[in-house]
């Protein structure tokens, strides 16, 4: 279609004769019919019709969304700083991949110029520490904690206060930038990293994030989860998959809403959750 039938097609959705078919071919047309959206938008001052054009436009950008997503897992799933900027772009759907891909490496570079070769790995935490939590001052948003900007790794590396999952995140995708033995553990309410020495002899450790990078031996994760009345599994001691991370940070989001009494959010993200699950036990956890 031209732009000129665009315009046109988008201008039918004022005759309620003719609006359901207007919307559904709107629909067909997809996300590349956005800007023509937003400008009528931005040209009328019917406020029942710019209500309707804003909650076309969320329809069709939730319906790319799902689409990415789907696309993410199949693809594998391998890229942890894709699949949370996917999640970004729910609450912020012009949120720059390469911007946030940018600070992380902006992280990594700061952090590599302190590193030194043969480091053994309680130093290099210790830089890593120093770089996200001394330097930048990342830090636990414990005043606002069921904010769902939490969960928007935009948001958290822009004001530095996140989750225990975002923080997490962060950290974790500047120590592999770094090559380093780094994953995700999933821990009930709580998720942390675990490094994994390759060196011989050497104990695995574990960081929680939430608490500035605090270093935590097995003892202390075992002691954790027996304070919860729960029994040992491997799942709270070993690392997890990038999709595991991604819909562990969507069920944060979820329960975000949830608690903010934003039910047709809530449903959304958990439909888009819905893209990400496997046949797995649940973990019901918040971050």
């Amino acid at each position: 279609m031209t732009n000129k039938e665009i315009k046109a097609l988008i201008s039918l959705l004022d005759d309620p004769e003719i609006a359901p078919q207007v919307h559904s071919e709107i629909q067909n047309l997809g996300e590349s019919i956005i800007p023509f959206l937003e400008e009528s938008w931005e040209e009328t001052l019917d406020a029942q019709q710019q209500q309707r054009l804003e909650d076309l436009i969320h329809h069709l950008q939730f319906e790319g969304l799902q689409q990415r997503l789907r696309v993410w897992r199949e693809a594998g799933a391998t890229d942890l700083l894709e699949g949370m900027w996917l999640l970004n772009t729910y609450q912020y759907p012009d949120a720059d991949y390469q911007a946030l891909n940018r600070a992380i490496e902006q992280l990594r570079f700061e952090a590599w110029t302190l590193m030194r070769p043969e480091m053994h790995p309680a130093d290099q935490v210790q830089v890593l520490n120093y770089v996200l939590f001394r330097s930048h001052k990342f830090a636990a948003n414990t005043q606002h904690f069921h904010s769902p900007a939490n969960s928007m790794l935009q948001r958290v590396i822009e004001t530095k206060r996140g989750n225990p999952l975002a923080l997490c995140v962060i950290y974790l995708l500047v120590a592999q930038r770094l090559h380093l033995p780094v994953f995700g553990v999933n821990l009930p309410n709580l998720f942390v990293l675990t490094f994994r020495p390759e060196l011989p002899g050497a104990v695995p450790f574990y960081l929680n994030c939430y608490n500035r990078g605090l270093v935590l031996s097995r003892t202390d994760i075992a002691h954790y989860v027996s304070q919860l009345n729960l029994s040992p599994n491997d799942i709270f001691f070993e690392p997890c998959s990038n999709l595991d991370i991604v819909r562990r940070a969507l069920r944060n989001l979820q329960m975000s809403f949830e608690k903010l009494q934003e039910p047709a959010k809530a449903t959304e993200v958990s439909q888009l959750l819905e893209i990400l699950t496997e046949e797995a036990p649940d973990e019901d956890d918040e971050d």
